[in-house]
């Protein structure tokens, strides 16, 4: 136990002195002003959970710039089993461009203990398109993975989207005039995987009761990269089902483009050390 305590505190005060390094200032500026209630403490969070991105998977975000500095846009993203991605995009976002992204998430999580006050000062919450509309035409960033929950019981490493029918993100988009970002985390179905047992039983039973129970295992420390795709603009002349399509195929492209597939644990925790990949290569 010794030695598991002395990793411990050697992991601590490198989080510690991460978070002191790079987000003091950002901090220390919200708690000056302190203009709304939960800004300092979403910014305390953030910054653990930025620095908890950094040591265990390398993380790291490609596109920021997609993302307006002002006004609001719709940022759709492909859903893993553990939406780790999203919480250290949230994170990522707040420290660096002072945003905060409002994210659409599953009724069955507002039934755990603890979420609600998550939800209450991350502005967290099940969605309507009526809320959703009203959420970005106030100016906001809102967050929405279309394949939801079943994307991410019953999706795999080959990455496929799962999202049926859905396209109530592409009437929210429409109505509210707004761009729809797309999004891809590199290696995030490596980091946390469903079992793959049961699988059709457990589909059976989802589409019955809407309860997820597929087993997760994982946390695998693999390097995650977050990219942003360039702005769908808002185009009056296509209908919900074609922007949906549209939608679709650009977060296909960043997949194609940046995912190895099938994706392979392994492979993914070597991508941590992929400097020394660029230096074998010049050899």
């Amino acid at each position: 136990m010794l030695p598991l305590v002395f990793v411990g505190l050697i992991y601590f005060t490198s989080i510690f002195l991460y978070i002191y390094k790079l987000h003091r200032r950002i901090i220390m500026q919200a708690v000056s002003s302190d203009l709304d209630f939960w800004n300092v403490g979403r910014k305390i969070v953030s910054a653990v959970w930025d620095a908890h991105a950094w040591l265990y998977h390398g993380y790291e975000v490609n596109g920021l710039h997609h993302l307006p500095t002002e006004g609001p846009a719709l940022i759709v993203y492909y859903h893993g089993a553990v939406p780790i991605d999203m919480y250290y995009f949230v994170a990522r976002v707040l420290l660096a461009k002072d945003r905060l992204i409002y994210t659409v998430a599953d009724r069955f999580l507002f039934k755990i203990p603890g979420w609600g006050i998550i939800s209450d000062a991350c502005k967290v919450s099940p969605g309507t398109i009526q809320s959703c509309t009203a959420t970005l035409r106030d100016g906001n960033l809102l967050a929405i993975s279309p394949g939801g929950v079943y994307e991410a019981q019953f999706g795999d490493n080959c990455y496929e989207l799962l999202w049926k029918n859905r396209i109530g993100f592409a009437k929210v988009a429409l109505e509210a005039r707004v761009p729809i970002i797309p999004m891809f985390t590199q290696n995030l179905r490596e980091a946390f995987r469903s079992v793959g047992i049961m699988r059709r039983w457990l589909i059976k039973f989802y589409n019955a009761t809407h309860i997820p129970l597929r087993p997760i295992y994982g946390g695998f420390p693999v390097k995650l990269r977050t990219f942003l795709g360039p702005p769908i603009p808002y185009d009056p002349n296509l209908t919900p089902e074609e922007l949906k399509q549209k939608t679709a195929f650009a977060i296909e492209e960043l997949i194609n483009k940046h995912q190895r597939i099938p994706g392979g644990i392994f492979h993914a925790l070597l991508d941590r050390f992929s400097f020394l990949r660029k230096r074998k290569a010049t050899d």
